[in-house]
């Protein structure tokens, strides 16, 4: 219980029911990934539907008025939109179970859609620009500049509506892929107010203002897609926040029994973390108290880390914790040249 030890260091505030045995419950019962994977199926199904239907009132605006910075962002949004497929492949995926070759699960299929995404927002960039730099050396007219700004508008509403969405479902769920593509799509928007602006330049008298404006959409979609990256590569590396290491070692070092943490590793499979922690306790105690103690200790990490999905537990004894006492020195068998683990 947490507290319990060192209560004056734990300034965490408790939630209700948090105390030991203050609850009647069961971390199993109903499967989280579940849960957060048909959650986040939702939100892509609304975010797909709502960027398809502007992209294509934005497409019927560019076949009639030849603006290259519309078409830069009507492309845009059409991957946006097809960024979704991948992502609902990968939730629907994740609902899965283990098998004895996927131990885990197939919650990595969400990091390789992440992958994807960043690859169709790379392409998108690539095609906007060509098709604007062409544009600003054979400059064409732009006509119904009205509509144009119309669109523009509607792209703007669409992307924000859908970013608002993708976000909050993402931090719902922990998922950095659908995350990632709701900041996309915010800044899409953006761009799309961008080619209000290459309109009103277009008719105040200076046409290159329209494919100047799809040039500078193509380097913001470079910027997106460098932010993307870093963020779905950084998982897909393992990479995980500093913080969630600390409130692992926080939680689990302020669990009744635990002496101290040692080892904290964690990785996240998907948009669900796991866990694997080494803690120290009184050598005098027996093995099924401490194994008492690594069960209250992944208990209390399922409560206050809402993302993991499971924690690995190891017990030490206070006069031989960590991992150094572990190793085996060297030593020779089986014909073997000298060697250790």
């Amino acid at each position: 219980m947490l507290g319990n030890k060192n209560s004056s260091e734990d300034n965490r505030p408790k939630r209700e029911g948090q105390g030991h045995h203050a609850h009647d419950h069961t971390h199993t019962a109903l499967d989280p990934v579940i849960l957060t994977t048909q959650r986040g199926i939702w939100a892509i199904k609304w975010s797909f539907l709502g960027l398809f239907v502007t992209a294509l009132l934005q497409v019927i605006v560019v076949l009639f008025s030849g603006s290259v910075a519309l078409l830069a962002d009507t492309i845009h949004n059409f991957g946006d939109a097809a960024t979704s497929i991948p992502l609902w492949i990968a939730f629907a995926m994740a609902r899965w179970k283990p098998s004895q070759k996927f131990t885990y699960g197939y919650g990595r299929v969400e990091d390789l859609a992440g992958v994807t995404i960043v690859l169709v927002i790379l392409f998108s960039a690539c095609i906007t620009g060509y098709e604007s730099i062409n544009r600003l050396f054979h400059p064409q007219k732009v006509e119904y500049l009205w509509a144009v700004a119309a669109a523009s508008v509607i792209g703007f509403l669409g992307n924000e509506l859908v970013a608002m969405l993708r976000i909050k479902v993402g931090k719902e769920i922990g998922s950095a892929a659908l995350i990632a593509d709701g900041y996309h799509a915010r800044v899409d928007g953006l761009t799309s107010l961008a080619v209000l602006v290459g309109a009103t330049g277009v008719w105040l008298g200076y046409p290159l203002a329209d494919p100047i404006v799809g040039l500078l959409i193509s380097i913001a979609i470079l910027r997106i897609c460098w932010v993307s990256i870093k963020a779905v590569f950084t998982r897909f590396l393992d990479g995980v926040d500093h913080k969630v290491i600390y409130e692992i070692t926080h939680t689990a070092k302020h669990t009744a029994g635990v002496h101290e943490v040692t080892e904290v590793r964690a990785r996240w499979v998907g948009h669900r973390l796991h866990a694997e922690v080494n803690v120290a306790v009184s050598p005098e105690i027996s093995v099924e108290e401490g194994h008492e103690i690594a069960k209250e200790v992944r208990h209390q990490l399922l409560h206050f880390l809402p993302h993991l999905s499971n924690a690995t537990i190891h017990i030490d004894p206070a006069n031989a914790l960590g991992e150094k006492y572990h190793r085996i020195p060297e030593h020779i068998h089986d014909d073997l040249p000298p060697h250790s683990h």
